[in-house]
């Protein structure tokens, strides 16, 4: 009987091992401006956060390790006092590519308004109905978004359920008075209009480029390299589209943010392709980024 007992528990522990949450995150806390900070209270800052984007359990699937998704979460703290922090945030997110031993990134964003209170050992919880703390509002809204863009670049809209649930993050977040979830704060840059746009009608070349880009191109290349760098150099006339009506969108930023160096390493070697059309339409819509595609021959 006691045998049997010991197998069960095994068993259930090799599940819990095999089948875990969606997240492989790293969490690095940077508070060199703040002075006389206690490097403990970073530190548990630090593993909290870790901890809470690691074990939240984000949606109904499971994953395996191998499938987990490996983002980093930086911040960097600016001002402390009286359990309050004044941070900024870099959001990092990647996906492998198809048979090989290669990550891609999918997504690179400096979030700038990033102001919680944060009080050691206290329990971080997620309510997907309500808004308790920013910290973990801002944590969820990210961790969506990057399950989210990941389903995307698999499948075409595949990740439009848990786009929903940080739109929703930030319906709730709005009346809080933190900064970065309304609307009307003056600038096109936060939260509100980075969800706002991945949803609308207007920006839907952008998921289009984000399945094209990465499953029609990337994902094929160990098959068929010049073919996979042709879709990908069609993925990126798609995402033209958008220029014609938001020129200089967020969201195009974001997308040359994460993918700009990974564009130049692709068209620099290999198979030859004309890339005369590719450059033209990266100048055309990216041109803070032209020493970059300069680099493209």
């Amino acid at each position: 009987m006691m045998r049997k007992v010991l197998l069960v528990v095994v068993f259930l522990f090799s599940l819990v091992n095999v089948f875990s949450q969606e997240l492989k995150a790293t969490v690095s806390v940077n508070y060199q401006q703040v002075a006389n900070g206690n490097p403990q209270l970073f530190k548990n800052l630090e593993t909290q956060v870790k901890e809470f984007l690691n074990t939240t359990k984000w949606t109904t699937k499971e994953y395996t390790d191998v499938e987990k998704i490996e983002c980093n979460f930086f911040i960097n703290v600016t001002s402390y006092g009286s359990n309050v922090f004044e941070a900024t945030l870099q959001v990092q997110s990647s996906r492998p590519v198809l048979n090989s031993t290669l990550v891609t990134p999918i997504l690179n964003i400096n979030d700038k308004n990033f102001t919680f209170r944060f009080i050691e050992f206290e329990t971080m919880i997620y309510d997907q109905n309500s808004f308790n703390s920013n910290l973990v509002s801002v944590l969820a809204f990210y961790s969506n978004m990057i399950i989210g863009m990941d389903m995307d670049s698999f499948a075409l809209n595949g990740g439009s359920k848990y786009l929903e649930v940080a739109s929703n993050i930030v319906n709730l977040a709005q009346s809080s008075g933190y900064k970065g979830w309304s609307q009307s704060e003056g600038n096109n840059n936060n939260r509100y209009f980075l969800i706002s746009d991945m949803l609308s009608t207007t920006f839907a070349p952008f998921r289009k480029t984000l399945y094209e880009y990465h499953r029609q191109g990337l994902d094929i290349m160990s098959d068929d390299v010049k073919k996979g760098k042709e879709n990908i150099a069609n993925s990126i006339e798609i995402l033209a589209e958008i220029q014609k009506t938001r020129p200089n969108s967020l969201l195009v930023r974001t997308f040359f943010d994460a993918k700009g160096d990974e564009l130049v390493s692709i068209f620099s070697g290999g198979p030859q392709t004309n890339n005369t059309k590719l450059l033209e339409t990266l100048n055309r819509i990216s041109p803070l980024n032209s020493q970059k595609w300069n680099k493209i021959r």
